[in-house]
């Protein structure tokens, strides 16, 4: 089988609903960040560097122009949702959002939007925002970049928030019918497949609409690029984000949708896990596991197990 046959895509959701496919356009808003302009910290996640997933030339560009040229380059859908990827994109007042979301939304052919942000960057008056396109009819997708559940790892990569921050927002945003999409990353300096568990068990516990997971890119222009230099940080290997990832995905309810199963960065940005470069790569071979183990859900029911620091056990049922 294929796998959108074993896990539940964005893409094939898209497409049963609307009966045709549906892509999304990223766009780049020219957002900061909290974590970066001093207002809660300075030099942003330890992980990040936006180049090496968005290109920070189209800034420049408005945000029809941005949309018309991706558009472009999609000749296999008709119908879009509108991506504020780059950054913090809730990150500015209220009006500035609104001039912004509406000037994509009144664009041809889309449907809806998909708004990245931080758990801790989503006040009452964008909430209230967002939930007005839901009430016209808009698909409109929160994806919170939590990267995992450990208030300690949050700390080491320099996060600028806690696990409680997310657990806040979400069920205000899942209320008011926005749907939450909540980007988890695998290798995380320290943490090991326990670690991911647990933060996928308390994700589903809080709840969510949707899941996007990421490898551990060490990309340039980074703080961990500098550690990597240094030989101090490893990457995560393929053979670790295979095992770690068709886990989690086995143990996730059928019902959540997998917006990315995994990621890709670009060289020269992207340093390491060379794996990474070959989108394809890691698709194809999660898609072998979840043949041969199970697809997503199959593992519903099987409590998690983790040994935690103080050795005690901590089961977790997902029934």
């Amino acid at each position: 089988m294929q796998l959108h046959e074993l896990v539940n895509t964005i893409g094939q959701d898209l497409q049963r609903r609307y009966g045709e496919r549906v892509h999304k356009l990223t766009l780049h808003g020219g957002f900061s960040c909290p974590n970066r302009d001093g207002t809660i910290g300075r030099g942003g996640c330890t992980f990040c560097n936006v180049a090496s997933f968005a290109d920070e030339q189209t800034q420049i560009q408005s945000i029809e122009q941005q949309l018309t040229n991706r558009a472009g380059e999609i000749t296999r859908a008709n119908k879009y949702l509108a991506y504020f990827q780059a950054y913090t994109s809730t990150y500015a007042e209220v009006q500035v959002l609104r001039n912004m979301y509406e000037q994509a939304l009144k664009m041809a052919n889309i449907v809806g939007l998909c708004v990245g942000t931080r758990p801790d960057c989503v006040p009452d008056a964008v909430l209230e925002l967002l939930a007005s396109y839901v009430d016209q009819g808009y698909e409109v997708w929160l994806e919170l970049g939590l990267q995992t559940a450990n208030d300690q790892t949050l700390k080491r990569i320099n996060r600028g928030h806690d696990y409680a921050a997310y657990a806040e927002i979400v069920p205000r945003a899942r209320a008011l019918g926005i749907k939450v999409c909540t980007h988890l990353i695998i290798g995380l300096p320290k943490e090991g497949k326990e670690d991911n568990l647990q933060t996928l068990a308390k994700v589903l516990e809080t709840g969510t609409d949707g899941i996007k997971l990421h490898g551990l890119h060490i990309v340039e222009g980074s703080t961990m690029a500098k550690a990597w230099h240094a030989g101090r940080l490893e990457a995560p290997t393929l053979e670790f984000y295979l095992d770690v990832a068709s886990e989690m995905i086995r143990r996730t309810p059928p019902e959540i949708i997998y917006h990315r199963v995994s990621s890709a960065a670009r060289r020269p940005t992207l340093l390491s896990p060379l794996w990474c470069e070959n989108r394809w790569l890691a698709m194809t071979e999660l898609g072998k596991i979840l043949n041969e183990l199970g697809p997503q859900g199959s593992l519903l029911g099987q409590p998690f197990c983790y040994t935690l620091p103080n050795s005690q056990v901590l089961h977790h049922n997902t029934n």
